[in-house]
């Protein structure tokens, strides 16, 4: 039985991720530092799920604290790591920039560090699609130019790229990145737009409505993003015998066994679409309130997913209406009608 270090594992997409691994009959370890930016009963439900697995241990800790994650390492040995864990959301960057700095660049190095001193198989590590900016070249492609984070949170992310890439060239360390694009679904962040509206459509309070609704997102539902994450567990980047070897469609490095994955469902959807699915999916309309275009925000994304196609055959395809549903679906079991 293969072992996965999971950090973050009582978050949003780590508490999926894990239920998917030991679905698939991995020991699962997790990691996670049950910080109060969103509420914690929400994490603590979702580790208590996944404690009911007898393959599932949990440590509580910050990433920060080295030791502390060094010897669950040495205790566990983690063939695989998946780091997920990080200081999360674009806007709250804005407002408390030193907790992305901590979290998510001192954070990822004390992994990054376990990885090497373990001589780990295989190192995966959340990145983000806001690393891309503001570009207007679209579909964004891994091999695309991101050298303008538009938000402290997007560098810190394009941080962790160089330093997972500096990382597998010095120590021949398998490091694959993958970028994720608005995820979404059931067990969901309560600062990500689907719960805000949905719960602002159920009470009937006003929800902000960014850019007057002329936004595009590509909604990646989030079973369909784990599914892709597992996949690439068992594709671990080697480093090519001569630059010829890459295909200049890969992001294969040239120097590194290091490769950037975008996980994305492929289609560019309208914010007020999305707004709409939920409104026929909770049976009212919602009470909007239109607003400028937030500091720090980007009008689209857009992902081209066809390197993970490559790589491992599948591609996320859960349309909005059937994944709204799903997350309406439990939003109501979860709160009833008074979150």
């Amino acid at each position: 039985m293969r072992t996965i270090l999971v950090t973050g594992s009582a978050g949003f997409i780590g508490y999926h991720l894990s239920k998917l691994l030991l679905k698939d009959g991995f020991k699962v370890i997790g990691y996670d530092g049950m910080s109060n930016y969103y509420d914690v009963k929400l994490k603590e439900r979702r580790h208590q799920m996944l404690l009911q697995n007898q393959n599932f241990s949990c440590t509580i800790g910050q990433l920060e604290d080295f030791d502390k994650l060094n010897s669950l390492c040495d205790a566990e040995k983690p063939d695989i790591i998946v780091h997920l864990a990080a200081q999360a959301g674009v806007r709250y960057s804005l407002e408390n920039p030193r907790a992305y700095i901590e979290s998510n660049i001192i954070g990822t190095f004390n992994v990054m560090e376990c990885a090497r001193e373990f001589n780990v198989e295989h190192l995966l590590m959340a990145s983000t699609s806001s690393v891309y900016g503001a570009s207007e070249k679209m579909p964004y492609a891994e091999t695309d130019k991101v050298d303008e984070p538009m938000t402290i949170y997007a560098a810190t992310k394009k941080a962790n790229e160089a330093m997972g890439h500096s990382y597998a060239h010095l120590w021949n360390l398998p490091t694959t990145m993958f970028r994720f694009f608005t995820v979404y679904g059931p067990w969901g962040r309560p600062d990500m737009a689907l719960f805000k509206f949905t719960k602002g459509i159920i009470e009937g309070t006003p929800i902000d409505i960014y850019n007057h609704g002329e936004m595009y997102r590509d909604f990646t539902y989030v079973e369909d993003l784990v599914k892709g994450i597992r996949l690439l567990v068992d594709v671990a980047p080697v480093k090519p015998e001569t630059i010829s070897d890459i295909d200049q469609g890969d992001s294969l490095s040239s120097v590194a066994p290091f490769r950037v994955v975008n996980i994305g469902n492929s289609d560019k959807v309208r914010l007020l679409d999305f707004i709409e699915a939920i409104e026929a999916e909770v049976g009212k309309p919602a009470v909007r309130n239109y607003m400028d275009m937030q500091k720090g925000d980007v009008p689209a994304t857009w992902a081209n997913a066809e390197l993970l196609k490559k790589l491992t055959g599948y591609q996320p395809q859960t349309n909005i209406r059937e994944g709204v549903k799903q997350f309406v679906k439990w939003y109501l079991e979860y709160y009833g009608n008074k979150p």
